[in-house]
C-alpha cells in the first residue's frame, strides 16, 4: 500500500449561489494540487450549499446543479481524486457525493440515513441510498464513503466499509453547531474508528446559513480511535493528512474476531484509480498538520462569540447589506449586540441609533455615547418625544394611554424609526432581544421584534452577560455602567425587569428546563422551585408563542433554539 495524501477542503459555500461555489472549488483544488494532495474531500451539499430546502423543488436549480458538477468533473485531471457533495438526480433526489478523476465523474455514493429532526428536514426532499455502497481503491488503498448521518449511526456506511475491506472513510458532512457539540462529534467518531478498525477523515462545512452556522473543526481520526489532527474552526482551512496505514491496525484486526465479518466486494462495486503525480509528495506521520486543542463542553463565552460573529457576517453578506443599524438604549443587550457586530464587520459597517424617551434615564444616554466610543461607531441620536405626545394624543380619543398600551407604542415607535432608516441606508436592522425575553414575551411585536436578525436570540439573559464579560477581558468594550446597571426597559418611571420577572439566574433556570430540556411544571416543583412562578412562567411561554412565530431569524447557538428546533402550535388547548 503506497502512502497517501489526503485533504479537507472545509469551505463556506452559499446555499443557491452554484457558480460561485464552483470557483471556490476550483481554488481549493489548486491549493490541493499545489500540496501533492491524492485524494481531496469536501463537505455535504458543496455545491448546492446546505440546506437548499426547497429550492430542490425546482427542477432548473437542480440542473443547475448537474451542470456545475459536470464542470468540476471536466477540471480535476488525473493527478488528484475529489470526492464532493452534490445533488443526485435519478428516479428521486439523493444527497450524493462524486469521486471525480480524469475530466469525469467515477463512482457516486447516495446518503442512506436522512436526518429528520431537529433543524434537518431531509425526508421531505431526498430518497436514502443503497445500504451496500461501492469501495473506492486509490494507489492501492481501499476507501469507504459516507455521508454525515451515515457516519453516526453504529450499523452505518463506516461498518459497512470496514466490512467490505476499506481501511479509510472519508465522511462529508453540514453539521452545523451546538454548544458542545464538537466534542460530542470527536467522541462518536473516535468510537466509530476504533469499532471499525478503519481511520476517518471528518470533513465538515463552514459559513452562516439563515440561523445555521457551520464551525468547521474537520478532523481526522487513526484506526485506534484517536483524533489526530483538526482543522480550524469558524474559518476555511484546508486539513492535509498523510496517511500511510498501521502496523496497529493491522494487529487489532488480526487479534479483533470482527475482522472475520469482512465480505468480498463485487468487481462492479470496486472502483480503482490511481493517480499520476506531477511533481514530489512530501510524506510525514500522520495528522501532524494542527496542534492539539483541548475538546470543549458545553457553553463556552469564546467558541460561541465565534459562532455569533461568523454567522452575523455571513448573514449580511450572503444578502448583500450594506451594513448594520442597531439600537442602543444603555442596556446590556443592545451593547453586546453592537459589540459583536462590529467583531463581525467593521466599525464603519455599524451605525448605533439611540432613542430616547421621557422615561429613559440619564445615564442611558451617556452610556450609550461610551459604548459607541470604544466601538468606534457613528452614534445617532433620535428622541421619540414628539411622536409619543402626537400618537399618545390620536389614541386618546379611543382608550386610555396607559400601562402596556403606553409601553408598546414607544417600542413600536422605535421600530419605526429604525426601518426608515433601514429603507433609506439599506441596512439590516440587528434585534436585541435574548431568548430569555423570548420566552417569556417580554419583547413588544412590531418594536423590539421589528428587523431582519436575531444576533443573541439564543442566548439567555446569564449568557449575555457572560459573553459581555468575556468581551472585557482584554480591554473594556462594552462599558462597566452598563454591566453594572439593573436591566429594564425604561418604558414607565422606575421600571425593573424583576417587576413582573423572577431574577434572570432563577429565571433562567427554569427555561432551560421548560424548553431546552422539555420538562413539567410537576418536575420543577419536585426539584423545590416554587410552584407559582414556575406555572406563571411556563402559562408565559405557552401563551407567546405567536410572538416567537413572527421574529426574525438569528444565530442559533443550542439544540432547541426558538424557530425549526422548538416547533410548537399557536392554537393549543394543552396544559
Amino acid at each position: 500500500m503506497s502512502p497517501l495524501k489526503l485533504a479537507c477542503a472545509q469551505v463556506n459555500v452559499a446555499v443557491g449561489a452554484i457558480e460561485q461555489n464552483v470557483d471556490r472549488c476550483y481554488s481549493a483544488i489548486e491549493e490541493a494540487r499545489s500540496l501533492g494532495v491524492d485524494v481531496l474531500l469536501f463537505p455535504e451539499l458543496t455545491l448546492t450549499g446546505y440546506p437548499p430546502e426547497d429550492l430542490l423543488l425546482q427542477p432548473q436549480f437542480v440542473d443547475a446543479n448537474d451542470a456545475a458538477l459536470a464542470k468540476v468533473a471536466q477540471y480535476v485531471g488525473d493527478d488528484i481524486v475529489v470526492v464532493i457533495g452534490f445533488v443526485r438526480r435519478g428516479d428521486d433526489l439523493h444527497n450524493s457525493v462524486a469521486v471525480l478523476f480524469d475530466h469525469r465523474v467515477q463512482m457516486t455514493y447516495d446518503k442512506q440515513i436522512l436526518p429528520n429532526y431537529t433543524v434537518f428536514d431531509e425526508c421531505r426532499y431526498f430518497r436514502p441510498g443503497d445500504p451496500q455502497p461501492q469501495l473506492l481503491e486509490v494507489n492501492g488503498v481501499p476507501l469507504g464513503l459516507a455521508i454525515c448521518e451515515d457516519a453516526w449511526s453504529p450499523q452505518g456506511a463506516i461498518a459497512q466499509a470496514s466490512a467490505m475491506g476499506a481501511e479509510l472513510v472519508l465522511v462529508a458532512n453540514a453539521s452545523p453547531y451546538e454548544m458542545g457539540r464538537q466534542a460530542a462529534r470527536e467522541r462518536l467518531m473516535e468510537v466509530r474508528a476504533s469499532d471499525a478498525s478503519v481511520a476517518i477523515l471528518y470533513c465538515n462545512l463552514v459559513g452562516g446559513q439563515d440561523e445555521l452556522v457551520f464551525d468547521g473543526g474537520s478532523f481526522f481520526v487513526d484506526a485506534l480511535g484517536s483524533v489526530q489532527t483538526r482543522a480550524a474552526r469558524f474559518t476555511e482551512d484546508l486539513l492535509v493528512v498523510d496517511f500511510l496505514g498501521e502496523e496497529a491496525r493491522y494487529r487489532k484486526r488480526l487479534l479483533d474476531p470482527r475482522g472475520g465479518l469482512r465480505s468480498d466486494v463485487e468487481p462492479a462495486r470496486r472502483r480503482i484509480i490511481k493517480t499520476r503525480p506531477t511533481h514530489a509528495r512530501p510524506v510525514s506521520s500522520i495528522g501532524l498538520s494542527k496542534p492539539m486543542e483541548a475538546p470543549i463542553e458545553g457553553f463556552d463565552p469564546e467558541e460561541v462569540t465565534q459562532a455569533i460573529v461568523l454567522g452575523t457576517r455571513d448573514y449580511v453578506r450572503k444578502n448583500h447589506a450594506p451594513g448594520v443599524l442597531v439600537a442602543v438604549s444603555g442596556g446590556i443587550d443592545s451593547a453586546l449586540v453592537a459589540a459583536l457586530a462590529v467583531a463581525a464587520l467593521d466599525p464603519s459597517a455599524v451605525q448605533l441609533v439611540a432613542l430616547p424617551s421621557r422615561y429613559s434615564s440619564p445615564g442611558s444616554l451617556t452610556d450609550a455615547t461610551a459604548l459607541a466610543k470604544n466601538l468606534g461607531c457613528e452614534l445617532v441620536t433620535l428622541p421619540i418625544e414628539a411622536a409619543h405626545r402626537s400618537l399618545s394624543e390620536i389614541l386618546a380619543r379611543e382608550l386610555p394611554v396607559e400601562g402596556l398600551v403606553d409601553e408598546n407604542l414607544q417600542s413600536r415607535i422605535r421600530g419605526m424609526l429604525m426601518m426608515a432608516l433601514s429603507n433609506g441606508s439599506g441596512r439590516l436592522v440587528l434585534t436585541t432581544g435574548n431568548k430569555s425575553e423570548l420566552a417569556v414575551g417580554y419583547s413588544t411585536l412590531y418594536g423590539d421584534t421589528a428587523g431582519g436578525f436575531a444576533v443573541i436570540k439564543d442566548l439567555y439573559k446569564t449568557q449575555v452577560y457572560a459573553i459581555a464579560a468575556h468581551l472585557n477581558q482584554q480591554q473594556i468594550v462594552i462599558p462597566t455602567e452598563i454591566l453594572a446597571k439593573p436591566p429594564s426597559a425604561e418604558l414607565r418611571p422606575d421600571q425593573l425587569d424583576t417587576d413582573t420577572l423572577p431574577d434572570y439566574p432563577v429565571l433562567d433556570e427554569v427555561l432551560v428546563s421548560l424548553v431546552d430540556r422539555d420538562q413539567s411544571v410537576a418536575q420543577l416543583v419536585g426539584r423545590g422551585f416554587d410552584p407559582e412562578m414556575v406555572a406563571r412562567v411556563d402559562a408565559l411561554i405557552r401563551r407567546n408563542e405567536y410572538k416567537r412565530r413572527q421574529s426574525p431569524v438569528g444565530v442559533r447557538l443550542s439544540s432547541k433554539a426558538f424557530g425549526k428546533d422548538r416547533r410548537m402550535p399557536i392554537s393549543s388547548g394543552y396544559v
